[in-house]
């Protein structure tokens, strides 16, 4: 197999861009890198579908060692032959690899190889001949030898058809078509595993539904039942339908032979096909289900990570709580902790005309101008608090209700515990959620994402492949905002491409040591950053203020000749970068093909460094708009009335809808089917996470916590 001309036609992609790619991946070039800085030679594909080729292009490798391996342990036992040869080689999939391996890989004792011993495999191609003159009982006595424990003509005639069984079970062509029909005609079904099976699971007490035709988060349901002991699961094909698959390829009359191969036929479909056959369709299943489970944990946290910063404003973080009240602490408009305090806004220490004091004196004292409320315990009472005393509080105030998953975490982490060592857990997690609301992706880098929770059955999914996509997530979000060199946390350095957790502690060792960095040169003498390591990292590294105004744009070193070249066509140099607008101006003017020409630099970089210049230390994330922030009154569930119209904020997307949070603490849901008026096929389709949406009530059950949205405001 050519594996770079099976990319290109997968993909459809031109052969240079996968040739081109695949050797940028050979020679440890990151995603990010080749995705930002090697545009012309892949055409511009963005890091996701990038991730994608890299992952097939893996698998592809694979199943060609997988081949080569086969290939060779055939060839030992001298049974190789052209016709398997070729048939191993044109094999798509690893399943149809090991379809073709399954006759020759060594086998534990069974029933069958039993019957080889006892010297039974001649008499079992007398069967499979089906002649109709043969009488198989007079056959089978000529196999009768006592000393290998074949006592009669019948024993010798089973034995037989156990080798026959198994042949049957093992023919490749014959799998892959049942396997086909299974996914075409099978039926899923569940029942409860026992009178006392948990009520989580009721909906799938007495379910059943084609194969074809079910979801993937209905089969992570089922999956999670099974394993926990509430549900009984089973794949059936229609009464009969896989048993005449088999003895129509099989049988070949009525003879007296021919009826013994049918049962032989029967025997195998019941005892060795269908219940390895019903693994397969199960675990290909489960497979699927957990790879769109990924892809749309990977998209939300994208979304999330992604989410606008509320840019220099000095905030007021509260983690809520009962008994031990409401921890409160300000950060400035970078993240420095500059108050702390402890509030009880409920029983059994409530004093919210001492909380009002203190929270007031905090909020005059630094200037506050946002705060950040965090969703979990006694959340509805802070934020009611908070909603009047804003409007007892001179100054402008506003706040949002962000998301806590993962705070606590977090402050429990080592890494907490060296950020702020002089603050306890619950003052630490105030700060993380103050931060949230300033920078998300500065903050949300700290936590596990499988601990963020906007997914469906996260914890469920294969580790080291959940692990593997959602680093590569935050990976992208990272280096396509860039970081402060001098700012930034190791954690949110060890994302950066090419840099790994040991030399990102060298980075902040050395700055701590030196002081700030004022060129981007000096990352070559930090310990363990090298040449290489320099050429990955260094473009998505920016240094404010520093010797050269453009180690504070996204563009590599390697390009600023052709950046300086482009500036002094407009008649500035690097210095003069803080009049953008006039660089702008004059850059609009210049014919980007023409520059290409006499630079020799190709389009697509020339045009991300005029993107650079024209916006020094651009954020992507500043062309979003703003997060949904609330000041007015709160309202409770019992206030909502079918027909209300509210803006609210999409905090998870899941395969039958999207959460919405209304300011009601309770999060409403949107199926899948009120998303729009057009067929949609997944939400993510329609709606992001932290996307501010605009909403109807249809229903409101007071009794089950329940809201159901709708977005067809018509």
């Amino acid at each position: 197999m050519d594996i770079n001309k099976t990319l290109a036609k997968e993909f459809n992609l031109r052969q240079e861009q996968v040739d081109n790619t695949v050797a940028l991946l050979d020679d440890d070039k990151t995603i990010p890198f080749i995705a930002r800085y090697r545009k012309e030679q892949t055409g511009s594909l963005d890091d996701q579908l990038l991730r994608e080729l890299a992952d097939r292009l893996t698998y592809l490798r694979n199943l060609e060692k997988r081949k080569a391996e086969i290939l060779e342990a055939i060839d030992s036992q001298g049974k190789l032959t052209d016709e398997i040869s070729d048939a191993v080689k044109n094999a798509a999939t690893l399943v149809e690899t090991e379809d073709i391996y399954r006759p020759y890989k060594p086998k534990r004792k069974t029933r069958a190889s039993v019957a080889r011993e006892k010297g039974l495999e001649p008499l079992a191609e007398i069967l499979m001949a089906q002649d109709p003159k043969t009488v198989p009982v007079d056959e089978g006595e000529k196999f009768i030898n006592e000393e290998k424990s074949v006592c009669s003509s019948e024993e010798a005639l089973q034995g037989a058809m156990d080798i026959i069984a198994e042949d049957i079970s093992d023919s490749a062509e014959l799998r892959k078509k049942l396997r086909e029909m299974f996914f075409r005609n099978a039926v899923i079904s569940s029942c409860a595993a026992a009178e006392d099976a948990d009520e989580v699971y009721k909906n799938y007490f007495e379910y059943s539904e084609p194969v074809s035709r079910i979801a993937g988060h209905r089969i992570l349901a089922l999956d999670r039942g099974e394993k926990e002991g509430a549900l009984k699961v089973s794949v059936q094909l229609p009464e009969g339908e896989g048993e005449r698959l088999y003895i129509k390829s099989c049988v070949k009359n009525a003879s007296e032979c021919g009826k013994l191969v049918k049962a032989a036929c029967e025997d195998s479909c019941k005892r060795l096909i269908f219940p390895s056959v019903e693994r397969e369709i199960r675990s290909e299943l489960s497979s699927r289900a957990q790879e769109g489970a990924i892809k749309v944990f990977s998209s939300n946290l994208r979304q999330l990570l992604m989410a606008p910063p509320v840019k220099n404003t000095v905030t007021l973080g509260l983690d809520p709580g009962y008994a031990h009240g409401c921890k409160a602490a300000v950060v400035d408009p970078t993240g420095k902790v500059l108050d702390t305090a402890i509030v009880y806004l409920t029983p059994p220490r409530k004093d919210t005309e001492k909380a009002k004091r203190i929270l007031s004196g905090m909020i005059k004292k630094h200037n506050v101008t946002t705060i950040s409320i965090g969703n979990g315990t006694a959340s509805r009472e802070t934020e009611a608090f908070t909603a009047e005393l804003i409007k007892e509080i001179p100054q402008k105030l506003s706040y949002m209700v962000v998301s806590e998953a993962g705070a606590s975490v977090y402050s429990a982490s080592k890494l907490a515990a060296e950020e702020f060592p002089e603050y306890d857990v619950s003052l630490r997690s105030a700060v993380s959620i103050a931060r949230r609301l300033q920078d998300p992706l500065a903050e949300l880098v700290k936590i596990d994402p499988k601990a963020i929770g906007v997914g469906q059955y996260q914890h469920d999914m294969p580790k080291a492949r959940m692990d593997e996509a959602l680093r590569g997530v935050v990976e992208d979000c990272v280096n396509s905002v860039g970081v402060d060199l001098n700012t930034a946390s190791y954690s949110l350095l060890s994302y950066i491409s090419g840099i790994n957790a040991a030399v990102a502690k060298n980075i902040v060792l050395y700055r701590e040591e030196n002081g700030a960095f004022t060129d981007r040169k000096q990352l070559l003498k930090v310990k363990k950053l090298g040449a290489k390591a320099y050429e990955q990292c260094a473009g998505f590294l920016r240094v404010p203020g520093g010797k050269n105004p453009l180690d504070n744009t996204g563009i590599h070193p390697e390009s600023y000749e052709t950046a300086k070249a482009l500036l002094d066509r407009c008649g500035f140099t690097p210095a003069d970068l803080g009049d953008a607008e006039n660089i702008k101006r004059r850059l609009s003017k210049i014919s980007i093909s023409q520059l290409s020409k006499e630079t020799g630099a190709g389009i697509p970089t020339l045009s991300d460094i005029v993107k650079e210049l024209e916006k020094p230390g651009r954020d992507p994330r500043d062309e979003l708009p703003p997060p949904l922030m609330r000041s007015g009154d709160v309202m409770e569930l019992k206030d909502l009335t079918p027909g209300m119209e509210l803006m609210g904020t999409v905090r998870n997307v899941i395969d039958f809808g999207a959460f919405v949070d209304i300011g009601v603490h309770e999060d409403g849901l949107v199926h899948i089917s009120q998303l729009c008026d057009r067929y949609v096929k997944h939400p993510l389709e329609v709606v992001k996470v932290g996307e501010v949406v605009k909403v109807r009530v249809l229903d409101v059950d007071l009794k089950r916590k329940r809201i159901s949205l709708t977005m067809k405001l018509k």
